[in-house]
């Protein structure tokens, strides 16, 4: 099969820290309810992410929340996408933070059974190429609590 042409992506990501992303936007919604980061920046170097939050998180509840996301990691998890029509979106995915000018056809990027998420970005094929998983610090404002975090390579 031919590869869809989609929109064009704007942002040169590192592959794992946008897969860690991916599975830090899962953790952060599966214990918190709090639905996927709003605002992010993905890099090299550091990268954070913003979420919805009526509070901040305690210092405990950061540790858990690095440790699952470690879990993950662990998992070795293949990372894949799928193209699908909007008709053959699974049920579940959001799709409210798409463009207005979004394609037809969009790509899903499955992390194992842990994530999916309709992304145009750069990923790592398994999640054991990401590498440790640190949360560096947080911050809260006005209902937005702010993690930062930094990956440590995996050994080679």
């Amino acid at each position: 099969m031919e590869e869809p042409i989609l929109n064009s992506h704007n942002k040169d990501e590192y592959p794992p820290a946008h897969t860690a992303e991916h599975i830090l936007n899962r953790t952060m919604d599966n214990m918190f309810h709090c639905g996927r980061s709003r605002v992010n920046h993905i890099e090299r170097k550091k990268s954070k992410c913003n979420y919805d939050l009526p509070e901040p998180l305690t210092d405990e509840q950061v540790r858990q929340v690095e440790a699952r996301v470690n879990e993950v990691i662990g998992q070795d998890l293949p990372v894949i996408s799928k193209y699908v029509t909007r008709d053959e979106i699974p049920d579940g995915i959001d799709l409210s933070r798409l463009p207005q000018n979004a394609s037809d056809t969009l790509r899903l990027v499955y992390v194992g059974d842990y994530d999916v998420c309709p992304c145009l970005g750069s990923h790592v094929e398994h999640t054991s190429q990401i590498g440790e998983f640190r949360i560096t610090s947080t911050s809260f404002n006005e209902g937005s609590f702010r993690i930062v975090f930094r990956l440590t390579p995996p050994a080679e």
